[in-house]
């Protein structure tokens, strides 16, 4: 007779991933609690003025007349893509941005592969040409305003002078060419930044690449056609899109240099005039919401080239 044996009951685990998640949420909290109060600061500074100029674009808000608002829907939207003069300001706004970037690549890409070269004092070179971009935008104006337009003692017509003498014109540069005026000043601005990130690109090129091209025989502006501006695209899109987001909403300029008369008042200015001088709350928060919608398209499309740049970077390494 043989004895049967049972087999022990299994023992039953308790998972300890609960423990661990809780621990692992725990831990997560308390990296990021820091960063609440500047997460919280940019909420408050950032999206609650744009819900509120949001709700305000809704309703025809004259600040002369506050007890006569009214709800009135998409009108004030509806008035802002029909009014003959925010369509004028819409056209200047495309005509101001596309005349400046394209200027600032051009220049910027010239300059970039100046620096790219090595040469004596190329840092003091590369110094002084990033100085107009860090100058206050205001600052800026003025000086293009007062030093360099100025009919009476500015230095164009001083140099006009000094070259044809007494009988020499002295025109009045921002009367005769205002939104000229204007885009040279921005130009002078913005040439710096679009510099900086083409001298990136240059300066992240497969020089192996380019030595066994010259190697082949390729001059040099086989090599620049076929090998550089091809690199360079990504940057010159990142370039282009960064440049055409400030440029949109740019209002110091305008302001400082013509105060938008003769026909260069651009969509922010003519949003400062509905707001401030119009005193049309109602209208000028739609304006200003179609402005922030058409720099969010332009920020979107700029944050895709950023991070290809990035994904391209990465496979590379």
């Amino acid at each position: 007779m043989t004895a049967t044996t049972t087999p022990a009951p299994a023992r039953t685990r308790v998972p300890a991933t609960a423990p661990r998640r809780t621990h692992g949420r725990l831990r997560a909290w308390a990296t990021r609690a820091p960063l609440l109060p500047a997460l919280v600061f940019m909420v408050a500074v950032t999206q609650l003025p744009f819900v509120a100029t949001l709700v305000i674009s809704f309703y025809d808000w004259n600040a002369l007349y506050p007890d006569a608002r009214a709800f009135t829907g998409l009108a004030n939207y509806q008035e802002v893509l029909t009014d003959a003069d925010l369509r004028e300001s819409v056209g200047t706004t495309i005509l101001l941005t596309v005349t400046v970037v394209l200027a600032s690549l051009v220049i910027g890409l010239g300059l970039a592969l100046l620096l790219d070269r090595r040469f004596r004092g190329r840092g003091v070179v590369r110094t002084l040409l990033i100085t107009p971009f860090l100058l206050v935008p205001v600052a800026a104006a003025l000086l293009w305003k007062h030093v360099l337009y100025n009919p009476e003692y500015g230095l164009f017509n001083g140099l006009l002078h000094w070259v044809g003498g007494d009988g020499a014109a002295q025109p009045d540069w921002i009367s005769r060419t205002p939104l000229l005026a204007i885009e040279l000043a921005l130009i002078w601005q913005w040439t710096p930044f679009m510099m900086l990130i083409l001298l990136a690109g240059l300066q992240s090129r497969d020089t192996e690449l380019i030595e066994a091209a010259r190697m082949d025989g390729a001059g040099t502006w086989q090599i620049f056609r076929h090998l550089t501006l091809p690199h360079l695209r990504r940057y010159l899109e990142l370039g282009a899109l960064l440049g055409s987001v400030h440029i949109v909403q740019n209002f110091d300029a305008v302001f400082t240099i013509t105060s938008g008369g003769l026909g260069t008042a651009n969509l922010p200015y003519t949003v400062y005039q509905s707001f401030y001088q119009a005193h049309e709350n109602g209208l000028a928060s739609a304006a200003g919401v179609l402005v922030v919608i058409g720099s969010l398209v332009i920020a979107t499309f700029a944050l895709r080239v950023v991070s290809s740049l990035f994904r391209e970077e990465a496979s590379r390494a």
